[in-house]
């Protein structure tokens, strides 16, 4: 039994120490190296401690803090987890522990606050998966733009003017619209306490505006096709290190909105118009392909990639409506597979952009023209960047498959269809996996052959730790599935609830 506030710790103290690193910025950068390290590697043993004590058999909230705010409007500082949260805490801690073992050898300016936002942004990511009052989550929710904005804004690409202010205008456009909903929602219900919109008896009109707004809040997040372009804008102009936290943590917030909100608050909306967000999700899977394919920029690649692969989690989500009212065992199947998704791609994307931040180094370029034939040079890297693409194509083995196998599964028991064209994605990401790898490692001559070597001896350790966890989760999910089966199953219970005899 843990006695202490855990959450709180998981939240503050990277906060706490990033806000020290970013004051104290004349320190050295392998003083500061080492900060971040201890700190993010003490992160991940406590988020490590809150799984082993974290009972997932329980459908109940765990590790709860509750305190008094802002009386006035009935604001409590609310914490708590259940087996979704803490699966995508254990991936933040996993994630940031891993980005700061590989900055160990990038010089970077001002490298103390450079890693200093990276703890901030630790902390409020455990903040926003673990904050179970609406206005407490979305402040969380709203600050991860503000060290994001100045990781890609201070130490990105030549245009990264451009892909910030891009990238504040969607998210704020989005916000908006979601912090007038949870209003709304919090004075119907006397509290902002997110378990308490379940039970609220909405009208239909009420939740079709609701669901809108958390569809363009969220599904910017994710994102979503068709608010999808700041992503690639973003991904090209950041740092390696901010690509990764990224398209690994970032994107993952809106659909841990989607499932945390929309799904048990707005049911009969949601029910009505499933089949509509389910075509949404498949234009993401295989429109977007196309364009991955289409293009010459690595990070751009595998940014559109991300989009594609996240239409598969906000499938699975929009497949519980379609699902829940003729096969509930198929409903729980799409839910399960889309927080799988979002694990899987967490880990494989962030093993893809090291690899693209890796090549950058040595061919001073991302175009795949300017890296053609590294694995000539660097045979263990190329072997390593292999084995994430065949992931990204969702090769049977790796996690990639996983959860896109449940997700075609699931839709299958909706619609044939469905089914078909979400399989007719695993071709697509095969193809523009593969003509990535075929081109970059086993083209023609790099043009800089003296700049390839192999990648250093902390880069090795972070992907080789990426593979075995790909590997693991794709040879045996259970553990994963048993953590947040619980938690799925009461989301499913708690939107039954919510539909209208």
């Amino acid at each position: 039994m843990i006695d202490y506030p855990i959450l709180s710790i998981l939240i503050w103290f990277p906060i706490i120490v990033g806000v020290a690193l970013v004051a104290f910025n004349n320190l050295s950068k392998s003083t500061s190296s080492t900060i971040a390290l201890v700190t993010t590697l003490l992160v991940l043993i406590i988020s490590i401690q809150l799984l082993q004590y974290y009972d997932s058999d329980s459908i109940n909230l765990q590790f709860v803090e509750k305190v008094q705010w802002i009386s006035g409007f009935n604001i409590f500082y609310y914490l708590a987890v259940d087996g979704i949260s803490v699966s995508l805490i254990i991936l933040t801690a996993f994630i940031i522990f891993l980005i700061v073992i590989f900055t160990q050898s990038e010089q970077y300016d001002n490298k103390s606050s450079y890693l200093g936002y990276f703890l901030i942004l630790e902390g409020l990511l455990m903040g926003t998966f673990s904050a179970f009052d609406s206005i407490l989550f979305y402040i969380f929710f709203e600050s991860l733009l503000i060290p994001l904005f100045l990781i890609i804004g201070i130490w990105g690409g030549p245009n990264r003017k451009y892909a910030t202010l891009k990238l504040f205008l969607y998210t704020l456009f989005g916000s908006v619209l979601m912090l007038v909903s949870l209003i709304y929602l919090g004075n119907l219900a006397q509290s902002f306490a997110i378990q308490d919109f379940y039970s609220l008896n909405l009208s239909l009109q009420e939740e079709t505006l609701i669901l809108l707004a958390f569809l363009i809040g969220f599904g910017i997040k994710i994102p979503m096709w068709p608010v999808h372009t700041w992503l690639p804008d973003a991904h090209v102009e950041a740092p390696t290190s901010g690509s990764v936290i990224l398209a690994a943590v970032l994107l993952k917030v809106g659909g841990y909105g989607m499932i945390r909100f929309m799904l048990p608050t707005v049911t009969e909306a949601g029910i009505l118009y499933s089949e509509y967000m389910i075509y949404l999700s498949l234009v993401a899977i295989i429109y977007i392909s196309f364009v991955a394919y289409a293009q010459e920029d690595m990070k751009k690649l595998i940014a559109y990639s991300s989009v594609a692969h996240m239409g598969f989690v906000t499938m699975g989500i929009f497949l519980v409506f379609n699902l829940l009212s003729t096969n509930t065992a198929a409903a729980i199947i799409g839910l399960e597979g889309a927080m799988i998704q979002m694990i899987s791609h967490g880990l494989i994307s962030a093993a893809l952009f090291f690899c693209i931040g890796i090549l950058y180094k040595h061919s001073h370029s991302r175009l795949i023209k300017d890296n053609f034939g590294a694995a000539q040079f660097m045979p263990i890297f190329s072997f390593m960047m292999i084995f994430f693409l065949m992931a990204n194509s969702g090769l049977p083995g790796t996690s990639g498959f996983v959860g896109e196998f449940l997700v075609i599964s699931s839709s299958l028991a909706s619609s044939f269809m469905f089914g078909l064209l979400a399989a007719l994605s695993l071709i697509l990401s095969a193809s523009y996996s593969l003509k990535l790898g075929k081109n970059v490692l086993f083209g023609d001559n790099p043009k800089n052959t003296q700049d390839y070597a192999e990648c250093r001896f902390n880069e090795k350790i972070v992907l080789s730790i990426l593979i075995i966890f790909v590997i693991y989760l794709g040879v045996s999910p259970d553990p994963l599935f048993k953590l947040i089966d619980s938690s799925t199953n009461n989301i499913i219970y708690s939107i039954q609830m919510g539909i209208r005899p």
